[in-house]
C-alpha cells in the first residue's frame, strides 16, 4: 500500500506541467532528496497507522504477518529498508537520478516503519497498543513528517500555487 501511494504520487509528477514545476523548483539535489525522504516518511506513517488500526480492530482483510508462529513487526521491514537504502547510497556514486529518488523515498519509509515501533526497542516488549507505546511518538512522527514536507517542499508548493493562479487567471 505504501508503494502504491508513492507510485501514484510519482506518476502524478512525472508528466505535464507538474513535472516542469517539479524540475524547476528542485534545482538542488540535496533539497529534493530530503523532500522525497519526508514524503516517504509521512506516507508510510499514514499508511502503517491505518493498517495497524485495521488489524487491531479486525477491519477488512488485513492481518499480522507471522512466520512459523512468530509475529514479524514492521520494525523489521523498516530496518531492512534503512540498510538497503543506506547501502544503495554508498554504492550509488553518481548513478541514475531515479535511483537516488527511489533511495530517498525508501529511506523515508524505512525511517517511519522503524520509528513507529520505537517503543518496542525502548521497552524491549510489545507495548504498541498501550499508552506508553504510541501517544507521543505518533504525534511526533506525524508532525515531523508533515513539517519536513512543508520545509523541503516549499519551492515546489510555491510553483504549484503560481501555476494554479496562472491557470485560473490570477497574476502575481
Amino acid at each position: 500500500m505504501i508503494a502504491l501511494a508513492l507510485g501514484l504520487l510519482a506518476l502524478l509528477f512525472s508528466r505535464g506541467r507538474l513535472r516542469a514545476i517539479y524540475r524547476e523548483r528542485f534545482e538542488e539535489p540535496g533539497r529534493e532528496s530530503l523532500f522525497l525522504a519526508s514524503v516517504g516518511f509521512f506516507t508510510a506513517v499514514a499508511v502503517v497507522r491505518g493498517l495497524t488500526l485495521a488489524i487491531h480492530y479486525h477491519i477488512g482483510p488485513f492481518h499480522d504477518l507471522s512466520m512459523r508462529g512468530r509475529h514479524i513487526h514492521h520494525l523489521v521491514w523498516g530496518i531492512l529498508l534503512l540498510l538497503l537504502s543506506g547501502y544503495g547510497w554508498l554504492v550509488r556514486a553518481a548513478s541514475e537520478v531515479w535511483v537516488g529518488r527511489l533511495l530517498s523515498m525508501l529511506f523515508g519509509v524505512g525511517s517511519a516503519l522503524t520509528l513507529d515501533e520505537f517503543a518496542l526497542w525502548l521497552n524491549l516488549r510489545d507495548v504498541y497498543w498501550s499508552k506508553e507505546g504510541h501517544e507521543s511518538f505518533e504525534a511526533l512522527a506525524l508532525f515531523a513528517g508533515l513539517l519536513s514536507i512543508g520545509i523541503f517542499g516549499e519551492p515546489l508548493f510555491k510553483g504549484i500555487l503560481k501555476e494554479a493562479g496562472r491557470v485560473i487567471g490570477l497574476r502575481r
